[in-house]
C-alpha cells in the first residue's frame, strides 16, 4: 500500500508526459544515484505523511503541498526536473529495479519506526519516573561523601512502585542484606510516625539484580520517604559495605 502511495504522489505529474518520452532513448548516466534517490523517497513519505495530519494539512494547499515535495528534491541538491527524469527511468526501463528501490524505502521505514517506538518506551518511563534523587548511590563513595541515605517529599496518596537496579559485590561484609525504606509523617508536635516497607532480601554474588518495592501512600501530608535501599540501621560500623544501586524509578499508579 505504501509502495503505490508514493508511486500515486510522484509518478502522476511525470506519466503524463511519458509517453512522447517513450519514443525517446533514456540515458542512465543522466539520473540521480540510487543510494540518493533512497533518501529523497524516504524523506518524500515521511513528508506525505505528516501533511495527512489535520492539523498540519488544513495550513498548506495543494501547491504548497507540491512545492514541499520540491524542496526535499532541491535539499539533496537535484532539480525536479531531474527527479522526473530520474523516476521516468527506472518507471520504464527498470520496473523491475524501482520495486527494490522501494523496498530499500520501505526498510527504512520500518528502522525509522523501531527507533522511534523504542526512543517513546525510554520517554514513557522517563516521564513518569518521580525519583528526584540521584540516578544512582555507590557505598563506599569514591568521594567519600555518600551514604545512600535518601529523603524527600512524597505527599501524593496512591500505590508506588520503587524500581532500581542493586549490585553486592563480593567483599561487601553486610550480614542478611535487605531494604530499609519507609514513610515518615511528623505530626503538630513533631512525632513521627513510620511506616517500614516490606523488606527485600538481596543476592550478594557481585551480579546486578532489578529489584521492585510497592508501597500505598496513605498518609496525610506531609509525608517523606527515607532510607538506604539497604538497611544501615541496624548495621556496625565496622563492617565493610560495598553496593551499587542504578536506574532508579519511582512510578505511581496514575489510574487509581
Amino acid at each position: 500500500m505504501i509502495r503505490h502511495i508514493i508511486l500515486i504522489l510522484i509518478l502522476c505529474p511525470i506519466l503524463i508526459g511519458s509517453c512522447s518520452g517513450r519514443k525517446n532513448k533514456t540515458e542512465h548516466k543522466d539520473i540521480i544515484p540510487e543510494k540518493v534517490l533512497v533518501s529523497i523517497l524516504t524523506d518524500i513519505h515521511i513528508a506525505d505523511g505528516l501533511l495527512s495530519l489535520p492539523k498540519i494539512r488544513y495550513r498548506y494547499s495543494e501547491s504548497d503541498t507540491l512545492s514541499s515535495y520540491i524542496d526535499i528534491i532541491e535539499k539533496y541538491g537535484y532539480s525536479k526536473e531531474l527527479m522526473d527524469r530520474t523516476m521516468r527511468f527506472y518507471f520504464i526501463k527498470r520496473p523491475k529495479k524501482l520495486i527494490k528501490i522501494y523496498d530499500k524505502v520501505l526498510g527504512r521505514l520500518s528502522e525509522m519506526e523501531s527507533r522511534i517506538d523504542e526512543d517513546m518506551s525510554v520517554y514513557r518511563i522517563e516521564a513518569l519516573n518521580f525519583w528526584p534523587g540521584k540516578q544512582s548511590y555507590s557505598f563506599p563513595d569514591p568521594a567519600d561523601t555518600d551514604t545512600a541515605w535518601f529523603d524527600f517529599s512524597i505527599d501524593y496518596y496512591g500505590t508506588y512502585n520503587l524500581k532500581f537496579t542493586l549490585t553486592i559485590y563480593p567483599d561487601d561484609q553486610s550480614v542478611n542484606p535487605r531494604s530499609g525504606v519507609f514513610l515518615s509523617h511528623s505530626d503538630s508536635t513533631d512525632n513521627e510516625k513510620r511506616i517500614y516497607l516490606s523488606t527485600i532480601p538481596f543476592i550478594k554474588d557481585g551480579q546486578s539484580h532489578t529489584y521492585n518495592i510497592f508501597l500505598v501512600q496513605n498518609l496525610p501530608a506531609p509525608v517523606r520517604l527515607k532510607g538506604w535501599f539497604i538497611d544501615q540501621e541496624n548495621h556496625t560500623a565496622f563492617l565493610e559495605k560495598h553496593i551499587r544501586v542504578d536506574n532508579i524509578i519511582l512510578s505511581r499508579n496514575i489510574f487509581e
